[in-house]
């Protein structure tokens, strides 16, 4: 007897259905066709021990099973559950009728109890694009693959049930998430708060214009500056996620298996800070079988990188062309995927190799070659790619020990989103552009045009600073963002003066 099941391949963060054939006849062997790797083929002897236990057996029978389209790569333990369900419809032990009207994911133990598996997200928004009824899956990913209107999501925690639920024995529950109340209700629900931080006004005023504007941002100071602390407290003052946003994000970390049972949409924005031993294919993604990497998780969010001089070179280097282009394309020979990569950049790093060049107190006892061959371990273009450049001094203690708390990240996060509404009405007839620096060259010269007394005072700065030509549009951009913080139309002298104080490193003075 033929019968057929369906379930879904992820590809990059997109799903694509696959139809499982099953087909039984006489002899005693077993054939599972169409691309599938070793875990989907190691998953007949997870079958027979899972139906064992539950009261059913694999016929002795030859049975053929075909996972089409063929050319896609079948990989991981998700296709337990709908070849097991396949192999008893087959053999009549299960009823068929209702098998096209659901899609079935989930991981078999040997004792039928179903485990969770990745990516169940893009599989429940491509089984309702392809008109499935219901998605039938392990309980723990219910709740992610029920934000999916129109899709009956039902949450099961052993193959028994699923059986029982296809021969009309036992009813299922559909699962239900309120969306509204699971987005909405934790997007105020912030661990850390600018409030905790002391001091650094201008480290934060900093952190606020590159919220403001989506600009990548380093910090240099000496240890136990408050770097790393203000860095963690930058996502408590970023926009809000917008419900497509949050869909997309959480797509990439549902690839990832990022996403726990208790939760369904992202409600924050991602914050990423791999270790500076992280390798170039965890940091962009791609592999044996391809996965997001660090810069596809932080996207919609925050990349941070501690310590930058010491992550390996060439890890810094691959991520010059996602952070142009906000995607990232893993390659092989077979296939090709597209990661979003739309992250903000922020850095810290020492001065210098002992850490206290420009210290204010305490002496540093590294010569000029070693500050400039410490700073050379950044490139000049990934550099070029740092719109805001920040340096840091410790706080004084009586800063430190004030009682008084500093503003808090909601006021904060309030001027910024008013920024950024300003931003999203004067770009919203070019597609693709959210933010300031997402800006063109051509929306530059259209929406960043100094006045005459601000020109020259560029030019006065470029030369007297002696800051590299490529600084001249990233001034212009952080300058555009501090007059939409003022709420300004035009860029004043005073906007691009601010900015202008924002690129340290470009100085050709610095660490001489």
């Amino acid at each position: 007897m033929l019968v057929k099941t369906y379930a879904a391949a992820v590809q990059g963060i997109s799903a694509i259905s696959v139809s499982i054939e099953v087909n039984t006849s006489k002899g005693i062997q077993f054939f599972l066709v169409g691309l599938a790797d070793a875990a989907v083929r190691e998953s007949h002897e997870r079958i027979i021990s899972a139906l064992q236990v539950c009261g059913y057996k694999i016929p002795r029978n030859r049975i053929v099973i075909n996972m089409a389209p063929a050319d896609i790569r079948k990989e991981g333990s998700a296709y337990d559950l709908p070849l097991s369900i396949g192999i008893l419809a087959a053999t009549e032990q299960v009823d068929a009728a209702r098998l096209d009207q659901y899609v079935l994911m989930g991981e078999l133990s040997l004792d039928g109890s179903l485990k969770p598996v990745r990516g169940v997200l893009p599989i429940a928004l491509q089984a309702k694009a392809d008109g499935f009824k219901g998605f039938i899956l392990p309980l723990q990913n219910a709740k992610e693959a029920a934000i999916v209107q129109g899709l009956e999501v039902y949450g099961v925690e052993n193959l028994l049930d699923v059986i029982l639920f296809f021969d009309g024995k036992k009813p299922l529950t559909p699962m239900t998430v309120d969306t509204q109340k699971e987005f909405y209700g934790k997007q105020q629900a912030f661990e850390m708060d600018f409030s905790e931080v002391k001091g650094q006004e201008n480290v934060k005023r900093a952190l606020e214009v590159a919220a403001s504007g989506g600009h990548n941002l380093i910090m240099v100071g000496p240890p136990g500056s408050g770097k790393s602390m203000m860095a963690k407290r930058l996502p408590s003052i970023l926009p809000p996620f917008t419900l497509e946003e949050s869909l997309e994000t959480t797509k990439i970390h549902s690839v990832a298996g990022k996403i726990n049972g208790n939760s369904s949409l992202m409600p924050q924005r991602p914050f990423r800070s791999p270790h500076h031993t992280i390798s170039d294919v965890a940091m962009v993604g791609g592999g044996a079988y391809p996965q997001p990497g660090e810069i596809s998780l932080a996207h919609n969010g925050v990349l941070f990188l501690d310590e930058l001089p010491e992550f390996n070179r060439s890890v810094l280097e691959v991520m010059r062309q996602p952070l142009e282009d906000r995607m990232i394309n893993v390659s092989r020979a077979r296939f090709t995927v597209d990661y979003p990569a739309g992250f903000m950049l922020v850095a810290s790093m020492n001065p210098c190799p002992c850490g206290y060049y420009n210290h204010p107190e305490r002496p540093c006892f590294c010569s000029s070659g070693a500050v400039q061959k410490y700073m050379n371990r950044i490139s000049g273009p990934l550099l070029d790619r740092i719109d805001i450049q920040i340096e840091i001094v410790p706080v004084p203690f009586d800063k430190i020990s004030e009682r008084q708390p500093s503003e808090n990240s909601q006021a904060i996060r309030e001027r910024v989103i008013r920024a950024r509404h300003i931003q999203e009405q004067r770009f919203a007839d070019h597609p693709g552009i959210y933010c300031n620096a997402q800006m063109t060259t051509k929306l530059l010269h259209q929406y960043a045009v100094p006045d005459a007394k601000g020109l020259e005072r560029l030019k006065n700065a470029m030369e007297r600073l002696s800051l590299s030509a490529r600084a001249y549009d990233r001034i212009l951009k952080v300058s555009r963002t501090i007059a939409d913080l003022e709420g300004e139309h035009d860029i004043q002298a005073s906007h691009l003066a601010e900015a202008i104080n924002y690129r340290n490193l470009d100085r050709e003075s610095w660490g001489m």
